[in-house]
């Protein structure tokens, strides 16, 4: 039997490709492709992102450097009146300092337990199911029920909390009033609600490490602990960055729970760098300072994200 190919193409390497105007065609003489047809597709993307995310930060931007207010219509340009301010102002100092305090204190357990969860269910827990039901099942809920929950917990009196203290024969603690404790408690709630999330990245990445190393050092003689830490954690090392990366940024940007818990008391101990702005462009009306202590807020997510790549592009 003869194969006969079709007009304009080869019979070993199909259609022809031809050169026209300078660009080069395929198929047969006349078809031709739009130039810009792939526009039509992304445009309606393009268009929402410029309304509700572009113009918003140059919107925001530009009130920087006024003394917009929501008591007053009439704005003026103050240039950089904003940011000096910022700089000197003791409350942002210390509300940026509460951001990192918390940060710090909810990232490391929030990293390090996740890791240990998906290593356990990843092990061969009996009852697999149920288990990574219960780790990722807080992460569901919304920031209301979960700090109706732990104010619950938190009661001063009838909490289980300190219900717990006082049957083990320690004294009660002021969970949410107690400006030494009450960052702590906080950042119990959020180990504890979101720690569900770093754990499915964790369990993921487990599930699609290759199993033949493991299995070559168990043949050696390797026990578990040294086939941990000598082959599986070096494995998971980039996603140890990226859950560390996420998690930072995530801290950074904490707000919901902390405000609906104590509302950065007592005494301003748990307010962060968002609540402050919050507090000062819609309670105290001034948008403009508000939009410049937000973006030099903005300037250091930046520049810690920077840092962690560095980091971690160092250490592959």
């Amino acid at each position: 039997m003869t194969i006969t190919a079709p007009p304009g193409a080869d019979a070993r390497t199909g259609p022809r490709i031809r050169r026209t105007g300078g660009r080069l065609r395929t198929g047969p003489r006349g078809a031709r492709r739009a130039p810009h047809s792939g526009l039509v597709f992304v445009l309606p993307f393009l268009l929402v992102f410029g309304l509700f995310l572009v113009w918003p930060i140059v919107q925001g931007l530009w009130m920087s450097f006024t003394d917009s207010s929501l008591a007053l219509r009439d704005t003026s340009f103050v240039g950089f009146d904003n940011y000096a301010e910022a700089f000197g102002d003791p409350d942002v100092w210390s509300s940026l300092g509460n951001t990192v305090v918390f940060t710090a204190v909810s990232s490391v357990p929030l990293v390090l337990i996740a890791l240990v969860m998906a290593l356990l269910v990843h092990g061969g827990l009996a009852g697999q199911w149920a288990w990574r039901l219960a780790f990722f099942a807080p992460y569901l809920l919304p920031v209301t029920v979960v700090t109706l929950i732990w104010t619950w917990l938190y009661q001063p009196d009838l909490g289980l909390g300190n219900q717990l203290l006082n049957t083990l024969g320690f004294d009660s603690v002021g969970w949410l009033s107690d400006e030494s404790v009450a960052m702590w408690s906080i950042a119990a709630l959020t180990v504890w609600w979101t720690v569900g999330f770093n754990f499915l990245l964790y369990l993921a990445a487990l599930q699609s490490l290759p199993s033949t190393y493991d299995e070559a050092a168990a043949l050696d003689g390797a026990g578990a602990w040294r086939r941990l830490w000598s082959i599986t954690l070096p494995q998971l090392r980039r996603t140890t960055a990226l859950v560390a990366m996420l998690q930072v940024l995530a801290s950074l940007k904490v707000f919901d729970q902390i405000y609906i818990l104590t509302k950065g008391g007592p005494n301003g101990s748990t307010r962060p760098i968002l609540e402050y702005v919050y507090d000062v462009g819609f309670t105290g009306y001034r948008l403009g300072y508000a939009s410049a202590v937000s973006y030099l807020f903005f300037a250091l997510v930046i520049v810690v994200s920077l840092v962690q790549l560095r980091l971690f592009r160092q250490e592959d």
